[in-house]
């Protein structure tokens, strides 16, 4: 009996919307321990050991950090990519009324960090390129956080922040492959395309089996890899051309992100966490955070986000290009907007792209850290604060 218990716990954790936030967390804990540890060199060794093998014009070994890094993360992009996709299509995008509050507090979020994070380092040449740091949204720990609150806030601001990640992810993605992208090889980018021309006429054609598009997708995945645009753009690419509907039967594009849903939160993201977060702490750390590099990235998240969010949000609802999700106040979209400033995993990854030196790397990554942290709290504790408030106005009414 205590058995059966324990499974259904077990059962129920993995099912709630916070269960992916929580096991990121602990992933995040467990990775500066071992950076700050005895096990922090055979870690790394792990993480620079090749995989893979070259077989004549066929290049396929790699260390493992960049298998995690470009392969595992491709797999989370084309993940992203099929959610874009069903919001645009049947979603809280499919519309203009719907899209606009969303769309507009995504580009707010996505402005202001970026043009903070630019007033402090476009004079330097080696911070200038992250400029793309604090624009993300990681949306697996602001829902997770979100999720903690449950009925202390209303169901309209969990689908509204859920749209918004999305547009701030689809933003990420195009920011990465025209900005962060190296020197071109159009060879490849050629081949990638015929292939992705190959997927759209699968789609026309009506072909609704899944490996007729995954399989050339992999091949995709291999030379977009080598045509010098991120690898993980490819994921994207194949969502784009994956059959859907607007109707309620399952259709392989939902059938897909069904299947990827638990294994990306579950694994992949965790695993992403765990290798990427491995900060090893000195004290000339904590005086990066009052540099450029620093402030640029904690102002942008911590202040940017939310700002930029409430700013377009109020903007979009005075000219009545849009309204509030139901039983919303303003209170509740400055909650949503600090949440927003929780970057962490795409913030990360951009961090990585845009810094070559391992220095650089991890003031970035603390810095994220630092300001992911205090904008999750204080967006916590601002929503339920104004739950408590209004319980007791109701109460005393």
């Amino acid at each position: 009996m205590a058995k059966l218990i324990n499974l259904k716990i077990f059962s129920h954790f993995f099912r709630s919307s916070s269960a992916g936030g929580i096991i990121l967390l602990i992933c995040v804990v467990i990775s500066l321990f071992i950076a700050n540890s005895g096990w922090s060199d055979g870690f790394k060794e792990i993480l620079n050991l090749d995989l893979g093998f070259n077989a004549g014009a066929l290049h396929l070994r790699y260390p493992v950090l960049l298998w995690i890094n470009d392969g595992l993360m491709a797999i989370f992009f084309l993940l992203v990519g099929l959610e874009i996709k069903r919001e645009i299509i049947e979603g809280e995008l499919s519309s203009f009324s719907q899209a606009a509050l969303p769309v507009l507090a995504a580009v707010g979020g996505v402005l202001v960090p970026a043009l903070i994070y630019a007033f402090f380092n476009s004079g330097d040449p080696l911070t200038a390129k992250g400029w793309g740091i604090p624009m993300a949204t990681d949306i697996a720990f602001a829902l997770g956080i979100l999720s903690l609150l449950g009925s202390k806030v209303p169901s309209g601001l969990k689908i509204f922040l859920a749209a918004l990640a999305i547009v701030d992810d689809l933003i990420a993605i195009l920011v990465i492959a025209i900005f962060y992208s190296s020197e071109l090889n159009f060879l490849y980018l050629g081949y990638a395309g015929a292939l992705f021309v190959l997927l759209i006429i699968f789609n026309r054609m009506g072909i609704k089996n899944l490996l007729f598009y995954l399989i050339p997708g992999a091949v995709i995945w291999y030379f977009i890899h080598h045509s010098g645009i991120h690898a993980t753009i490819a994921g994207v690419l194949v969502a784009m051309t994956i059959p859907t509907n607007e109707e309620d039967t399952d259709s392989p594009l939902e059938k897909l992100e069904h299947t990827l849903t638990r294994p990306v939160n579950f694994i992949i993201m965790p695993i992403f966490a765990l290798v990427n977060t491995n900060i090893t702490f000195e004290s000339a750390m904590i005086e990066g955070l009052a540099s450029n590099l620093g402030l640029g990235i904690i102002l942008g998240l911590f202040l940017g986000k939310p700002i930029g969010i409430f700013i377009m949000s109020w903007l979009s609802v005075k000219l009545k290009i849009a309204a509030l999700p139901e039983s919303t106040s303003w209170i509740h979209v400055l909650g949503l907007g600090l949440l927003g400033g929780i970057g962490f995993t795409m913030s990360i990854f951009i961090a990585l792209l845009s810094f070559q030196d391992i220095l650089h790397q991890n003031e970035a990554k603390f810095a994220i850290l630092i300001a992911s942290t205090i904008a999750g709290i204080s967006g916590f504790c601002i929503l339920s604060l104004y739950n408590k408030k209004q319980k007791k106005t109701f109460q005393e009414n």
